[in-house]
Order: structure tokens, then sequence, then C-alpha cells
């Protein structure tokens, strides 16, 4: 392959991405996706309907994601999650913060889009201080601060740390057999429990369940298979095109949303470039509009007054510094970087929930203080 061609394909590896963002957007809006909500309805109402749908789209993902590579298509070991470093207390933290800044924010960061595509102008600051934030957390002052506090306390393995490889050298099975095995597994049980219960079987619910699991494996075959190089034509490295890392990438919404405004703010720069990131969060903010649009559902958002204004400003913050912190956010952990079965994005999930949780209680201990 010569430049001409890797440019094309780098061409062709971004509108696919942003098409698959783009119906991300749409399908959220539509089926009101959204894991905050999710655990906000078992926490205030005891409905597990939402939870439901993630529980349903992470199985989706799992078993794509390892059929892909059973099939030899996608090298788990080369994906933005793949690493030897188990970064355990950078994903407690981190997930947690992010967990508590969501609630705070009235949605995680694909929420943040869809609502900007719904007609939220709080949601569009919240993008812009989530996106400031987290930058800085990638390259700037809190990036010191992570790399100097949480990010020393890991610990490091022979081996990438999911659970596929640790069951392979336990049990002396291939890691891809061991990997395929657990997805079907853990996956069908999802998938079947989501199933299981009576209120969830309609088309929106089964639609956000099937739809969002299955543009996740989509945007992974994009970026790891279709975007996959095996020899750059000048420098003749693996590279994986379009992507911020060099490697394999899913969907996710905390770094993206800090390249995004890099990329606007310093675009006569060359070096500047478009990648599947940023091109996704300008998807899933068009599709999630136009979805608003065709159903009537478009309404212009502001801020109800100062403390919803102070609430969504520190929610923001939390977020893009805990999102970056935890390499990842409800959707690049949550569903991305668990349908690897990477043992740091469990850390991460389980502390975004606890996060979350906690953001829900203290919103009630408000509440209850303020009669």
């Amino acid at each position: 392959m010569d430049i001409l061609g890797l440019n094309m394909l780098t061409t062709q590896v971004l509108w696919a991405a942003f098409i698959l963002s783009m119906l991300f957007g749409a399908i959220a809006q539509r089926t009101h996706f959204c894991t905050m909500g999710a655990i906000s309805d078992i926490v205030n109402m005891g409905d597990w309907t939402r939870m439901r749908m993630w529980g349903m789209a992470i199985g989706v993902a799992m078993i794509g994601f390892f059929g892909m590579a059973a099939a030899g298509l996608i090298d788990p070991d080369k994906t933005l999650y793949a690493s030897s470093r188990f970064i355990w207390l950078s994903a407690l933290v981190g997930g947690a913060m992010f967990g508590f800044g969501m609630v705070l924010s009235s949605g995680c960061g694909s929420k943040t889009l869809v609502r900007i595509g719904g007609g939220s102008l709080k949601s569009l600051v919240v993008f812009a201080i989530m996106g400031i934030a987290g930058f800085a957390t990638l390259k700037g002052i809190t990036a010191v601060a992570r790399v100097a506090t949480i990010d020393q306390i890991a610990v490091d393995f022979t081996v990438n740390a999911t659970l596929p490889n640790w069951l392979a050298a336990a049990w002396g099975v291939a890691p891809s057999a061991a990997g395929l095995g657990l997805a079907l597994l853990l996956g069908s049980g999802l998938i079947l429990w989501a199933l299981s219960g009576k209120e969830f079987r309609n088309f929106n619910n089964l639609l956000a369940g099937f739809g969002i699991g299955a543009v996740v494996v989509a945007m992974w075959w994009v970026s790891g298979v279709l975007g996959h190089v095996a020899e750059h034509p000048e420098t003749l490295e693996e590279i994986f095109v379009g992507t911020n890392t060099g490697k394999a990438e899913a969907m996710s919404f905390v770094a993206p949303m800090a390249y995004t405004l890099d990329w606007l703010m310093f675009f006569s720069d060359k070096s500047k470039v478009l990648t599947l990131g940023v091109v996704s969060v300008f998807g899933v903010v068009l599709g999630s509009a136009a979805q608003a649009l065709a159903t009537r559902h478009f309404r212009w958002e502001g801020f109800r007054d100062v403390q919803d204004t102070a609430n969504h400003l520190v929610g923001a913050t939390l977020m893009g510094v805990g999102g970056v912190a935890a390499m990842g956010c409800t959707i690049g952990q949550g569903l991305s970087g668990i349908s690897t079965l990477s043992a740091t994005s469990f850390v991460a999930v389980a502390a975004i929930v606890m996060g979350c949780i906690a953001g829900l209680k203290y919103q009630i201990w408000q509440l209850e203080r303020s009669l």
C-alpha cells in the first residue's frame, strides 16, 4: 500500500466511524439509552428496564468482539485496553469521580452529546468543560498529578491484564479459546437476563440493547479490521489508521471530546487531523439531532438557576478528570473496554456505578435538606 492508498483508507475509516456514531446517537435519542438513568431508575424506583438495555448491549459487544477474535480478524492484545499494567487504583478513583460527576451533569459523556443534539445548551457547556478537564488530564496540570499519584499504584503482569489471559494461564488453554468461551458465557447470560424481564421485551428496549451493542462491535471492526495496516508504506510499522492511540479503538467519549476541542481550536495547524474519536463526537450529536427533529422532540434547554449551573460545571470537571484517569466512560469502559474482558475495565465500571449511586444519594440528601 502506498501513501495515496493509506490516505484513502483513512478516509473510509473516518466515514464509517461517523455513520456508525450517527446511528448510535439516533438510537440513544429514540430509546433514552443512558447508564446514569438506568442506575437512577433502580435507586429511585426499583425499575431495572434501562439497566437491562445496558446489560444486553454489553453481552452483544462481548460476543461480537471475541467472535471476530476467534475468526482471526482482530487481535485482543492490540486494542486500546490491552496492557500488562493493571492500573486498578486509577480505574477505581477515576471511575468513582466520573460516576459522581455524571449525576451532577445530568448524564455521562455520550448522554451529553445526545442531549446537545436534542437542543440542550447546558449540555453544550458540559461538553466544553469536560473536554478542557479531559485534555488537562491527558497532557496538562492534572496529568502531572495523575501520573505522580494514582498511576504509580498498579500491578504489572507478564501478559496483558485480561480475564481470558488469566484464565488461559490457570487452565492451560489458548487465550483465544478462553476469551470466546468466557464471552459466550457472560454475554449470553447478560442477554438472557435482559430478555427475562417481561416489561423489557418491546421494540425500543431491544433496539437499544442489540443496536448499541452492535454499533460497538461494528466500530471494533472498522478500527481493528478495516483500519489495520500491517506495514506503513514509509515506516514499515503496524498501524491502525485514524486512531489517536495507534491501537484498535471503539466508542468512547471523554478523551475524544478533548481531542475535538483541540481540533476545533487549532484547525489551521496541519498536524491536527480528524480521528475516529473526533468524528464519533460529531456523529453522535448529528444522529441525535436528526432523530429529535424527525420525532419533534427537539427542545431548547438552559440552566435552571445558579445551583444547577454550579452542579453541571463541577460534574463536567469530575467527568473530564475521572474519565481520563479511568481510561474511559460508561461507553468507553462500560461497553468498549469491558467487551475485551479487560480487568481494568471491570474495576472502572464497578467504580462508575458506585460513584453514580453516591451522587444520587447526595442529590436526595440535598433535596431533603432544602425541604
